[in-house]
């Protein structure tokens, strides 16, 4: 159910501002800043020595110069990857930061965050767990209180066992017939959903049951307008210049 201490900006940048900078980077919560964001949206999966890092995929492969599942490397050996260059030359050098990294960045930006918990495959309830932990620690306590989500019942699961203090949203790609049932055996506050098959009633149906909606990914101004329009709380976006003017 709707948790009132939470309180979301209509537009949370996606994976840092996945437009503008590397996705899950540093230089992405900056450039997030630089368009007037105050919440990021960002993905925390393991190394292989347990240590929480910023990466989206399962491998390394696709947004670093290196090659590999991020389950199977060391953090030292993630650390000294160039995850920039893919998107600009301007980003070279720019690195996978760890979780507690981006706390310190996003302390110095003074800026809220939806954390996803994104476990490898075998990992949900470790992940879960070990995320949820560091942010019940670590979580600056300047900042606005974050919001964890996950599209896995398991690693929500752990992370409520772990830490229930934390708010939890359940990342589904459409609205299914048990997913009231699901959230309430999850605790969550919110639910975060794809944008593309999202329609008023259901919208409204998920606000009248007292839960938070925010709905992902979302680059045109006039699919967000009708978005807040149907009652949603907040919209994820790669290019928050777009959205602006909302």
């Amino acid at each position: 159910m709707t948790d009132g201490d939470l309180n979301f900006p209509r537009i949370i940048g996606h994976r840092g501002a996945l437009g503008h900078a590397p996705e899950n980077t540093l230089a992405g919560f900056r450039r997030a800043k630089l368009f007037g964001l105050s919440w990021v949206e960002f993905d925390v999966a393991l190394t292989r020595d347990n240590v929480p890092v910023l990466m989206h995929d399962e491998t390394v492969n696709r947004t670093t110069n290196g090659k590999g599942k991020l389950a199977e490397m060391t953090a030292a050996s993630v650390r000294v990857l160039d995850a920039g260059s893919w998107k600009s030359e301007e980003f070279t050098g720019e690195h996978v930061p760890t979780l507690e990294e981006a706390f310190k960045t996003l302390q110095e930006l003074g800026m809220g965050a939806n954390i996803e918990i994104k476990p490898t495959k075998g990992r949900e309830v470790e992940t879960g767990t070990l995320v949820a932990k560091q942010v019940a620690a670590a979580w600056p306590q300047s900042l606005p209180r974050p919001l964890l989500s996950s599209f896995q019942s398991e690693s929500l699961m752990a992370a409520r066992n772990a830490a229930p203090g934390i708010a939890r949203g359940y990342l589904l790609n459409r609205i299914g017939r048990n997913w009231r049932r699901e959230a309430e055996a999850l605790e969550c506050v919110s639910i975060h959903c794809n944008q593309r098959p999202l329609d008023r009633k259901t919208a409204a149906e998920i606000r009248h049951a007292g839960y938070h909606l925010l709905s992902y990914t979302v680059n045109e101004a006039s699919r967000a307008r009708l978005l807040l329009d149907w009652g949603v709380d907040a919209v994820f976006t790669d290019y928050p210049d777009r959205l602006l003017t909302i």
